[in-house]
């Protein structure tokens, strides 16, 4: 029996109000990395400080890589838009609680349901836009988080470096804007549905099999985007130290063009908004080609401006690969399990996060500098470029014999 998503129509207004809340895991960080040097005095002389406060700003990160996959579980069970309701609340609950608290233990934790709530944010607006939209439309949905949350990131530095003049605890405010995006939520989007060609309905609450979930392929789109997503976030954790060994110092001009470069990061999404309807090898050989070779002028670069001009490039790239993978990954999965498939999904890209300064602290460290290492990635993206080429050669191969069969 076919089945489909067939449910009032969603316009703009729904689509809209499934985008904006991407940029709450954008704010978790962002918005609090201008006043990271005010929470170190804060809690100077609490044991460990130097390592515990960082970790205020990157905890929701980790608690999305560990629970995303379980949000999945969540959503496909007790349906998406009932838990995307409850976790918005929760969030604009919970995100402003540091305001009031003066343990840093206690503003850990809060952090730690901030990153659960986050997780279960992402997972199920990824998955309500791919409930309600189809084909090129929900394509354009899809790589529209992307730019969205991008953008969202220059946003909400300059807004935590201006609330932060008025100390540390005022950026937190900004966390009860969920409470608008609930609102939003609740009036433009509705519970899908499953229905049958016949008409009759098939709900995926308190859907728990797996019998329809895509083991083979969602295993190989995961292992790509765990090597995409370190790749990805490589210049926008490394690029700052790469400007520092080109001989920058000021701080705000650092600020300044790594967030020009950043902006390679919309412009590929929207790069990849012309091109998407090419086959998924064709893409990923395009992107992790634009990749490489912006790591490689990276690593050749003779002053701070080559350096930039290869951070931009490599960041083009990196806006294409993302709507590619999350695209891809949902392609593949049924409406009953497609929660928990996109979970997995956020959660191969946070890892991915995780991983990216490891690796580069791993290659660096052998190969004598931070510079240099970047030739490395580079041949690794070239060699991702080559494994694409030879995943499109193969796919036109068999669908050449599908029809001479």
């Amino acid at each position: 029996m076919n089945a489909s998503v067939d449910q009032r129509q969603p316009g703009m207004a729904t689509g809209l109000s499934l985008l904006v809340p991407i940029t709450l895991s954008t704010m978790a960080i962002v918005l609090l990395a201008p006043i990271l040097p005010q929470l170190q005095a804060e809690f100077k002389d609490v044991p460990n400080a130097d390592y515990l406060v960082p970790v205020i700003l990157t905890l929701p990160a980790l608690c999305v890589a560990i629970f995303s996959p379980i949000a999945g579980i969540f959503g496909d069970y007790f349906g998406r838009r009932r838990l995307l309701l409850w976790s918005l609340a929760l969030y604009g609950v919970v995100g402003p609680l540091p305001i009031f608290l003066n343990d840093i233990k206690l503003i850990l934790m809060s952090r730690v349901v901030v990153g659960i709530t986050e997780a279960l944010i992402m997972t199920l607006t990824t998955t309500l836009i791919a409930d309600y939209y189809r084909g090129e439309v929900r394509n354009k949905w899809l790589a529209a988080q992307t730019a969205t949350a991008s953008l969202s990131a220059l946003l909400f530095f300059n807004i935590g470096g201006l609330l932060g003049t008025f100390g540390w605890r005022m950026p937190f405010w900004v966390y009860t804007s969920s409470f608008v995006m609930l609102i939003a939520v609740l009036i433009f989007t509705w519970e899908p549905e499953q229905r049958t060609e016949e008409g009759g309905k098939e709900h995926a609450a308190h859907s728990m099999s797996w019998a329809s979930f895509p083991w083979l392929k969602m295993g190989g789109i995961i292992m790509v985007t765990i090597f995409a997503s370190v790749l990805f976030y490589t210049v926008q954790i490394q690029a700052a130290p790469g400007l520092v060994a080109h001989g920058l110092s000021d701080s705000a001009r650092i600020g300044f063009l790594t967030s020009v470069a950043s902006l390679g990061v919309p412009f590929g999404t929207f790069v990849y908004s012309r091109i998407n309807k090419l086959p998924v090898g064709g893409l990923l050989f395009m992107e992790f080609f634009i990749l490489g070779v912006g790591f490689f002028m990276m690593s050749r670069a003779e002053n701070s401006t080559w350096f930039l001009v290869g951070c931009g490039l490599n960041q083009i790239g990196a806006g294409m690969i993302l709507p590619t993978l999350l695209v891809w990954a949902v392609s593949q999965l049924a409406f009953e399990v497609r929660a928990r498939g996109a979970g997995i999904w956020q959660s191969a890209f946070a890892l991915g996060q995780f991983l990216s300064p490891i690796v580069v602290t791993f290659i660096s460290l052998r190969v004598g500098g931070l510079l240099p290492s970047f030739q490395y990635l580079g041949v690794g993206g070239l060699v991702a470029a080559v494994c694409a080429m030879v995943m499109l050669i193969n796919s036109k191969r068999q669908a050449t014999a599908k029809e001479i069969a």
